[in-house]
This record gives structure tokens, C-alpha cells and sequence, in this order.
């Protein structure tokens, strides 16, 4: 039994984490299934985070908060589409140039509003996202096996969790099973058809920037002010970009992408719970190495390991009308 337990609580940290994961693993599927490439998925979630905990600090409120680091991640969205979409910027540099805003302002602004080195001060109760108690978890939570997976496993999280995975089945269907759906993704791949269509492409492109900052916001909101009790410096320490790993791997499809963010979330969380850990015949790893598990796969993965992974066609290359 003390087995199953150490797998349950394994599996409900490998939830928790692996949420942000998702939630810009998704961003970055509206943003490049549009033809935008999206670097910045770190910048955004980052400067997301920052804002959420700044005001859910002020406020005391962490719906406010979230509102915060949504409309964060938005601004940042805008700035990077107009940059790349208006002015037809390489946006591959432009999400270079929004991570390394993101990195300093947030400390600039941590060290200038609150003097703890970039840090935001801890959150009250009220000023984070609380657990929510599914009906009849306490009730069936002695029930062997299927009492403790629906109590540990599936009730007891925050409501950005249960929007997070929420949000899997509803990219599937608008995707692909609306007409916004296919005009998004006809704008990746053929731009010139869907602007002889009458539809503008500029503006279905800003319409998946500016979605993808709403993710993005809600992933950083996610870390700062549900999974942690503030903003740290740097805090995202790269998962924006192990979040764009997930999505090539997963080949720019909404299911595979929840797969995809569930082995790197499970990698996270048994890296937390190897740490000082004595392993059979090996002893005991060093804590540098468990850490690296996530980044190691990232690269393996990447390395060869996921077959041909062939992006949206027109991907990257700003869209020109013809007159």
C-alpha cells in the first residue's frame, strides 16, 4: 500500500507540474499553427508570472491577480506581433528580444516596487489560487484504489489545473471542428489561399498571437500566484522552451501535446522526489544530474527520436499582400 501512496503522490505532483508546461505548449500551438513562430513562450509566461503576483500581492486577490498576468502575457503577445506581423520582423529574433525583456524588467521592476532583490513578497491565502475538494472526496478517499486516486490524484487541485487540461478536448474542436479552426490553420500553411478568400491573414495571425498570450499569462499566473506563493526571479527556469520542445514533439496536435507536457511533467516531479535518494547499485545520484532529466530528454527527443516533425508551411515568413 505505502507503494501505491508513493505512486499517487507521484502522479498528483507530475499534475501539478505539468500544467504551466501545457498551458504554453497550447500558446505556442495557436501562435506557429497561424505561421508565427513563437520563441518567447518563456518571456511571456515569465512577465505573466510577475504581473500575477505583483497584484494579487497589492489586491490580496488572486482572481485579480490572474486577470494581471493575463493581460501581461497579452501586451507581450502584442508587442511580438507587431514586431513580426506588422513590421515583418524576423520572429525568430523577436522572441529572442521578448525573452530577454521579460528577464530584466521583471527583476528591474521586482527590485524597484518591493526591494527583495527582484523577488515579490510571499502571498496571504487570499492572494493565491486554493484547492478545490471535489463532491464525496472526503467521503471515498478510505475507498481502497479508486478512493485514493480520485482524492489525491483527481480532487485537491487549484481551478487553473482543471482549466489547463479543460482547455486539451476545446483546442481539439476549435481547431478542428470549427470555421475559425480551419481558417487558423489554412493561414500556416497557405496564406495566399486564404487571403484570396477574402479573410485577412494579418489578422488571424494577431487573433493566435494574441491567444497565446492569454495562455501564456495564465501559465505564468499559474506558477506565481497557485503553484508558489509569489514571483521569483527567473522562476520559469526554461520551461517555455521545454514547453516548445513538448509541441514539436507532439507535431503541433492539441492530444499529443497533453502526452507530450505529461512525460516532461512526470520527469519533473521524479526528479524532485529522487533528489537524496540512496537508488539500488547506483547509491545516490547527485542532485545536478536528477535535475538535468528534463533538460536530457528535451534533447534526446529532439535528437532523432520523434520522427520527421515537419511544421507549418508557411511558418516564420511574414505574409506580404499582393496588389
Amino acid at each position: 500500500m505505502e507503494m501505491f501512496d508513493n505512486i499517487i503522490f507521484l502522479l498528483d505532483s507530475m499534475v501539478r507540474l505539468t500544467v504551466p508546461l501545457l498551458l504554453a505548449a497550447l500558446a505556442g500551438l495557436y501562435s506557429e499553427r497561424s505561421g508565427v513562430f513563437d520563441i518567447g513562450l518563456e518571456g511571456k509566461m515569465l512577465a505573466g508570472a510577475f504581473g500575477a503576483a505583483a497584484i494579487a500581492y497589492l489586491t490580496g486577490n488572486a482572481w485579480l491577480g490572474m486577470l494581471a498576468g493575463i493581460g501581461v502575457g497579452v501586451v507581450m503577445a502584442l508587442i511580438h506581433g507587431i514586431a513580426s506581423i506588422t513590421f515583418r520582423g524576423n520572429q525568430i529574433i523577436a522572441g529572442v528580444a521578448i525573452n530577454f525583456l521579460a528577464a530584466g524588467l521583471t527583476v528591474f521592476l521586482g527590485q524597484a516596487w518591493f526591494r527583495q532583490g527582484g523577488n515579490t513578497p510571499a502571498l496571504i491565502m487570499e492572494g493565491r489560487f486554493q484547492a478545490i475538494e471535489l463532491p464525496f472526496a472526503e467521503a471515498l478517499k478510505d475507498v481502497p484504489v479508486l478512493g485514493g486516486i480520485y482524492f489525491e490524484l483527481i480532487s485537491g487541485h487549484n481551478i487553473i489545473v482543471y482549466i489547463a487540461f479543460a482547455l486539451v478536448p476545446f483546442t481539439y474542436w476549435l481547431l478542428y471542428k470549427t470555421r475559425f479552426g480551419l481558417r487558423l490553420r489554412a493561414t500556416g500553411e497557405n496564406p495566399k489561399a486564404v487571403d484570396t478568400a477574402g479573410i485577412g491573414v494579418n489578422a488571424m495571425r494577431f487573433q493566435a498571437v494574441l491567444i497565446c498570450g492569454v495562455l501564456t499569462g495564465l501559465a505564468g499566473a499559474y506558477l506565481s500566484i497557485a503553484l508558489s506563493a509569489g514571483f521569483i526571479k527567473g522562476m520559469t527556469v526554461g520551461m517555455g522552451f521545454i514547453a516548445l520542445a513538448a509541441l514539436i514533439f507532439a507535431k503541433w496536435r492539441p492530444w499529443y501535446v497533453l502526452w507530450a507536457t505529461l512525460l516532461f511533467g512526470f520527469l519533473n516531479a521524479l526528479q524532485i522526489r529522487l533528489q537524496g535518494v540512496d537508488l539500488p547499485v547506483i547509491g545516490q545520484v547527485p542532485v545536478q544530474a536528477i535535475q538535468a532529466l528534463p533538460y536530457i530528454l528535451t534533447v534526446v527527443l529532439l535528437a532523432g527520436f520523434i520522427g520527421k516533425a515537419v511544421g507549418p508551411k508557411a511558418g516564420g515568413i511574414p505574409y506580404v499582400k499582393e496588389r
